[in-house]
């Protein structure tokens, strides 16, 4: 059986994390990645407190696997978040869009293993000063809110395992076990991927998402939105208005108010595929069906471990 330091720390049999998206990744994803020998998480950034406390315990429900949550530390409501995750007892947190010293700490005393998600070598040295145990380092190429820096994974995940002695999981653009090789060999212990199971039946988000992410092209997404948070959309209605108050130079408040509230749930929860935000990363032009998470999985592990035999195969 394959074992390193992030395969022990999480007590999993494979070395892939499944993102913790919005309006993606409930107990339905995160049980079945678990299952099937990953690490799910719930995506707790567009859940209420009550929601994350009934999702926590429909997982738990669902798989005996460890599993974890993914927590924005910009969320409104953060403080309910953290004391709904110790009184639940969940074993893991992925924190992101946020200062690790804050809450790492207190996780840490409850015997919680924390987990950051960063976008450049300054910031996960900072995680690895405030105490976490591993850190994600996510490329450019991914979907969700992104780093200013605009640095591509290729160069992120070496430069990350050269700044800090703690596990590091590459994350971005990754949806083959050709690529997950290609990261381990850069020096990643495991991939974090997202885009990839939006495109599953297990995933929260609606159908027409999911269709919309298994169309997409190289080129169909862009990231957008770098005055208030670096986001990378699918090109749509709304996505072509953001560009057009860009390239005028309008204001962080004229964005916002553009933005306005519930754009990404219109988009990909309720399926307006003209309206509503649609994050997605660019490896979107790599997937072109929807199948189960466990199968995906599966897909991605043995085809790495095929080639970690036969890497020019």
């Amino acid at each position: 059986m394959f074992q390193n330091n992030i395969t022990r720390l999480f007590n999993i049999e494979a070395p892939i994390i499944q993102a913790g998206m919005i309006w993606a990744s409930g107990w339905r994803l995160a049980s079945a990645v678990s299952n099937a020998g990953g690490l799910g998480l719930l995506g707790a950034g567009s859940m209420y407190p009550e929601v994350l406390k009934e999702q926590i315990r429909k997982c738990k429900a669902a798989t005996d696997k460890p599993f974890g949550v993914n927590i924005p530390l910009l969320y409104p409501d953060i403080d309910k978040h953290i004391q709904t995750i110790i009184d639940e007892q969940v074993p893991i947190v992925f924190s992101s869009a946020g200062n690790p010293r804050t809450w790492t700490p207190l996780l840490k005393d409850h015997g919680i293993k924390v987990v950051h998600v960063v976008s450049s070598s300054k910031f996960a040295m900072k995680a690895a000063e405030a105490g976490c145990d591993a850190v994600v380092a996510e490329g450019f190429e991914a979907g969700g809110h992104n780093g200013r820096e605009e640095t591509t994974t290729m160069v992120l995940i070496p430069a990350v395992c050269r700044a800090v002695d703690i596990p590091v999981i590459a994350a971005g653009g990754i949806a083959t076990g050709r690529q997950m090789l290609a990261a381990m060999i850069l020096g990643a212990s495991a991939v974090q991927i997202g885009s990839r199971f939006v495109a599953t039946p297990e995933a929260s988000s609606h159908l027409a998402f999911k269709e919309e992410v298994v169309k997409a092209k190289e080129g169909d997404t862009i990231l957008a939105l770098k005055q208030l948070t670096p986001v990378r959309l699918i090109r749509n209605d709304f996505c072509k208005q953001v560009l057009e108050a860009e390239s005028r130079c309008a204001s962080s408040e004229e964005l916002a108010q553009l933005l306005g509230r519930g754009r990404a749930k219109k988009g990909m929860f309720e399926g307006d595929l003209s309206e509503g935000e649609l994050e997605i990363g660019q490896v979107a032009a790599l997937i072109d069906e929807i199948k189960p998470a466990a199968d995906v999985l599966k897909e991605i592990w043995g085809e790495c471990q095929a080639l970690m035999q036969d890497p020019l195969k």
